[in-house]
């Protein structure tokens, strides 16, 4: 794979991360779930943190999921982007 190639899909799972922060920090509003910004913020993190809800169990009431997700697609972005220089 060329480097560019490389760092353009490092770029997009640093979105796809921030994306995923972006959605737990809506979760202390639930009444913002039915605004279309956040319900297609929903769509686009939930084929990611649906499968990990399944897999790792909570703490308590706290969902540790996004935290995972958000995490190991920082690291991989980061290999990625490293591995594209």
């Amino acid at each position: 794979m060329s480097s560019d190639v490389l760092r353009l899909i490092g770029i997009v799972l640093e979105i796809f991360a921030w994306m995923i922060i972006a959605r737990s920090l809506m979760s202390w509003f639930p009444n913002a779930r039915g605004n279309p910004i956040v319900d297609a913020l929903f769509a686009v993190t939930d084929p990611i943190l649906l499968p990990l809800q399944k897999v790792i169990p909570r703490i308590g009431m706290i969902d540790i999921s996004p935290m995972i997700a958000t995490l190991v697609l920082f690291a991989v972005a980061r290999t990625l982007q490293s591995a594209a220089i």
